[in-house]
């Protein structure tokens, strides 16, 4: 499914936006950076209540096209900044993560 309808459908604020047209093959859950590191993939949406630049740094290391953060958080300035330089767009929702998780998988596994 392409970011941009995730975005649509799921009426996500557009914080900073990349490649609208990218696909997006599923999703990781997690706040704590190293497990992302570790377990994240190119191709997923990352979501999380993390707010600050490494967060972006960390997105781009994985290739992951965007990062969402749940519970109306607001980022940070650089990590908005950050995000742009790397091409990752930054989305915001007022779901908590149990929430939003459930509402990405149906609107994806739809798609498939």
């Amino acid at each position: 499914m392409k970011l941009s309808e995730i975005v649509r459908e799921l009426n996500l604020k557009v914080e900073s936006i990349a490649n609208q047209d990218a696909t997006i093959i599923s999703a990781y859950a997690s706040d704590l950076l190293s497990d992302v590191m570790g377990n994240a993939k190119a191709g997923q949406i990352w979501i999380t209540m993390q707010t600050h630049k490494n967060v972006a740094a960390i997105a781009s290391l994985k290739d992951i096209q965007a990062v969402v953060i749940i519970n109306n958080g607001t980022p940070e300035k650089d990590m908005v900044m950050h995000a742009k330089n790397e091409n990752v767009a930054v989305l915001i929702t007022d779901l908590p993560c149990y929430e939003f998780c459930a509402a990405l998988h149906k609107l994806i596994n739809c798609e498939i």
